[in-house]
């Protein structure tokens, strides 16, 4: 049975592909092409990230979020090595110690900072620690959530703050973009100013959550590390054989600006339903969020009473009556107006 009917807000990634992936996937599961990445897609994929982020890269495309962040961190961080990051970032919190197991002996070191962002300070003052002590991991590596898990955002000035340090500190800058279309469309700037402009090295560019069937690039803004991302792939096994099943995906994403488009639209249903949960009694916005996804307090009656008519959420998970929702580029209108109306009749 699918349960089409239930609007889910559990994440973007419960919704399908966009119709446009789903067909480019569907016309290149036919014919010859050669494997392991040679195949026409990977090339045109490469091209369009160029064009898009006006420099020179590389381009390695992984099926998860996860395998794409692991395998950077990696690439940039030795085995006696620590990457800095927030305590509620993603590869700390959701990874199940992916980075640990791709790179062993390197550590996360989390740096504290007020809505799940790095602060300068914490982070300049961190990477100072233990410098050159053979006793212990050294500092080499800085990860940064854009969006991050509650949906802030990065502002520009404050990457650059962040890849002034890396650079002063010698720190190799990495981006965990799993939401990175929905932030630049926040901050309307140029892709390129979000990332190395500022300092960024190594980006994991998300496309899953975003209309992707399943597919995710890691993007090097620094190609000297082309090489060894390379190996490490295939030794992890993420050099998928029918590559082209990834490439078409997102080479259909980045055409004619549909990652954009999603992404504009996910946002937006997000601000809709902020703007209407917000004018009811008893529920309480914990955070603005300039993306796509939603922390609010929930009465525990708003919460059962809303289980009970369908609709999915993630609750409880962050503290009593906390609920985060997340809009999709699949998200109507419609949706959005029959869940605040729900929650308003039950409050």
């Amino acid at each position: 049975m699918h349960n089409n009917h239930i609007t889910a807000f559990h994440s973007d990634n419960t919704a399908g592909a966009s119709p446009a992936i789903a067909q480019a996937l569907l016309e290149a599961a036919s014919g010859i092409q050669l494997p392991y990445g040679a195949d026409t897609y990977y090339q045109s994929v490469e091209q369009q990230l160029k064009d898009i982020f006006e420099t020179d890269l590389s381009l390695f495309l992984v099926p998860t979020g996860t395998a794409a962040n692991a395998l950077s961190l990696a690439t940039i961080t030795p085995p006696w090595g620590a990457t800095l990051c927030h305590p509620d970032s993603h590869i700390n919190h959701d990874e199940c110690g992916a980075p640990g197991f791709f790179n062993p002996g390197s550590k996360l070191i989390t740096v504290p900072g007020a809505d799940t962002k790095l602060d300068p300070q914490a982070l300049a003052w961190q990477a100072q620690q233990k410098q050159g002590d053979v006793h212990s991991v050294q500092p080499s590596s800085v990860s940064i959530s854009q969006t991050t898990e509650t949906g802030s955002i990065y502002q520009l000035q404050e990457i650059n703050a962040i890849g002034e340090i890396c650079a002063e500190q010698g720190l190799a800058l990495h981006m965990d973009g799993a939401r990175f279309a929905n932030a630049l469309v926040s901050l309307n700037c140029s892709a390129a100013a979000m990332t190395w402009q500022a300092g960024v090295k190594v980006l994991s560019l998300g496309a899953t959550k975003n209309g992707a069937l399943g597919v995710d690039a890691i993007v090097l803004f620094d190609q000297t590390l082309a090489q060894e991302m390379a190996f490490r792939r295939k030794r992890s096994g993420h050099l998928m054989s029918k590559m082209r099943l990834f490439s078409a995906q997102m080479e259909a994403y980045l055409k004619d600006d549909l990652w954009l488009h999603n992404a504009r639209h996910a946002n937006a249903m997000a601000a809709r339903l902020a703007q209407g949960l917000s004018h009811i009694d008893g529920i309480e916005l914990l955070s603005s969020s300039a993306s796509n996804i939603l922390f609010l307090r929930f009465p525990e009656a708003t919460i059962q009473g809303l289980l009970q008519q369908g609709f999915g959420f993630y609750y409880d998970r962050w503290d009593n009556g906390v609920v985060r929702l997340v809009t999709s580029y699949a998200h109507q209108p419609e949706q959005i107006d029959c869940f605040v109306s729900a929650a308003r009749q039950i409050g």
